[in-house]
């Protein structure tokens, strides 16, 4: 697998002088100043491109390549279904062609509506010091419900986790409240919106008739439309797992398991339309079966995030340490070696998958500096050379048991 990197631009506290001393050759990026919905320019790609992959200090091309979009935000009408989602498909179709002929052949997105990646603390303290990031149910369920005060959404839970939100509100002060608020609706890394809580209300409020058919049916409506300009431009589009795999809020949430995956390929078969394979977001379902899910939705597979998580009988989870957690790593990156070799020997271009580490934890000299909530150095650094041993020790297995 190609080893990439996530960088949010030239705000990003993590430089690209950091991320070519960790070893990455590709960049995970977007154009993240541009508003939801306008075409990407040949003109805006290009600058971006330049930024990355030439050191203007030195005046020498970087060993780095941005070869991987995330993301090209959905516009929320496309997700709504609204009458003007044609023009902003349309955009994006032209967007996707901009990036084919600048060379960038893939693009992760999501389909999550109004939110996207969701936690309710960014600075969880593990036994060894370092933060995690962390979803904890009866923090939103107080949010949902005692904050928010969304209309039916006693409704939504049952009379346990109910109280344990109502507990969770009462037991915290106005500041710890207000923090909570922050975290779930200003707008995490990477992220398309960020809300006031009445802006906040009216985007969920425009999803009161849409359930997960609706949903559906607008996702498929999106992919056909795009579909064409990607096959056209070679690009690969690998649609990204709702983070967490569960309703929210409410709003329904489509790309949870593998059969809400399944229903995407069927509806949509191109092999241009894939997966982002993200082992965090999956893995906090018990009843996803990472591997397995590997295995059978292998070449459908563009892009991979390797994270664990750790979850709890009672909806919580936490990052984890990335070959820690309830993410069985060993046998998930095993079958994308296996995966790969199967390409290799059936000669397509896609042999090599990008994978980044993701949702590192803050540690050492990170924790006294600014860093993005799960996109500090260290904790990524961490992880992608623990991915990176794991992936040298099964490449010498498989290649002993071919050569056997």
């Amino acid at each position: 697998m190609r080893e990439s990197w996530r960088w949010f631009g030239p705000s990003d506290p993590v430089s690209l002088d950091d991320i070519q001393q960790a070893g990455a050759t590709d960049i995970v990026s977007a154009l993240h100043h541009l508003p939801n919905g306008v075409v990407w320019t040949p003109e805006e790609i290009a600058a971006h491109q330049r930024r990355i992959e030439w050191d203007e200090r030195r005046q020498r091309p970087r060993p780095l390549r941005w070869s991987v979009v995330e993301s090209i935000p959905v516009h929320e009408d496309i997700k709504r279904g609204l009458p003007s989602r044609d023009a902003y498909i349309a955009a994006y179709a032209e967007s996707i062609r901009n990036l084919g002929a600048a060379g960038i052949e893939i693009v992760c997105y999501n389909f999550m509506p109004v939110l996207d990646w969701t936690r309710t603390q960014l600075d969880w303290e593990l036994p060894d010091g370092s933060r995690a990031l962390r979803f904890e149910q009866a923090a939103l369920v107080a949010f949902d419900g005692f904050i928010l005060q969304r209309k039916g959404a006693e409704r939504t839970y049952s009379p346990g986790v109910w109280a344990a939100g109502q507990a969770w509100y009462e037991g915290h002060s106005e500041a710890e409240r207000a923090r909570l608020v922050r975290t779930l609706i200003a707008g995490l890394p990477g992220a398309e919106e960020g809300y006031s809580l009445d802006d906040f209300r009216a985007a969920l409020a425009a999803y009161h008739e849409i359930g997960p058919a609706q949903l559906r049916e607008n996702l498929v409506y999106f992919l056909k439309g795009v579909m064409p300009a990607a096959e056209a431009a070679g690009v690969r589009l690998a649609i990204h797992p709702d983070d967490p795999p569960f309703p929210l809020l409410g709003l329904p949430r489509v790309v949870s398991t593998e059969a809400d995956v399944n229903h995407i390929f069927q509806a949509v078969p191109s092999l241009h339309n894939g997966l982002t394979f993200c082992t965090g977001s999956f893995g906090v379902r018990a009843d996803n079966d990472l591997p397995g899910m590997v295995h059978r939705l292998g070449e459908r597979i563009h892009f991979v995030h390797l994270r664990a998580t750790r979850r709890d009988a009672d909806g919580n989870f936490y990052e984890a340490d990335h070959l820690d957690g309830d993410v069985d790593m060993y046998h998930v990156v095993a079958n994308l070696l296996k995966e790969e070799q199967w390409r290799r020997a059936n000669f397509r271009a896609d042999a090599e998958i990008p994978m980044r580490p993701d949702h590192g934890h803050q540690m050492l000299d990170d924790l006294h500096k600014q860093t993005n909530p799960g996109y500090s150095a260290i904790g990524r650094l961490r992880g992608l050379a623990e991915l990176r041993g794991l992936m040298y020790g099964l490449r010498r297995s498989l290649q002993v048991d071919h050569e056997g």
